[in-house]
């Protein structure tokens, strides 16, 4: 069964940058499509960026796009959400999670099997 678990999280300014890392056990990452979700205060799950199975195809939230990057190191068995000029807005628990599956048109809330704990991410001056 695969297992996930996020590191990376913590306090930034705008402005600067941050690298989350999703590490994997159990099974391999290429057998799977895997991403992030975030959750705001007071707020509901948004999902965040998705990189596929093969790693060639990447989707991106729109609040996101230009901003943050997914890379996966197959060899490490870990996926990274590189995210760059941080807003406050970008504050919430990230989670990496996972559908059945290779590909990133599943990754909606609803059809993700894995989860993992979660790391927070805190964007203020």
């Amino acid at each position: 069964q695969l297992q996930l678990a996020e590191s990376g999280g913590g306090l930034v300014h705008p402005g600067g940058s941050l690298r989350l890392s999703c590490a994997a056990s159990g099974s391999t990452l290429e057998l799977y499509a895997v991403g992030w979700f975030r959750q705001a205060p007071g707020k509901e799950l948004e999902g965040v960026s998705c990189i596929s199975g093969s790693g060639y195809s990447e989707t991106y939230a729109d609040s996101v796009k230009g901003r943050f990057s997914i890379t996966k190191d197959n060899a490490q068995n870990t996926v990274y959400l590189h995210m760059n000029m941080l807003k406050p807005e970008d504050t919430g628990v990230y989670y990496c999670a996972a559908p059945e599956g290779t590909s990133c048109n599943r990754f909606f809330k609803s059809a993700i099997d894995y989860w993992g704990k979660g790391t927070p991410v805190t964007v203020s001056s």
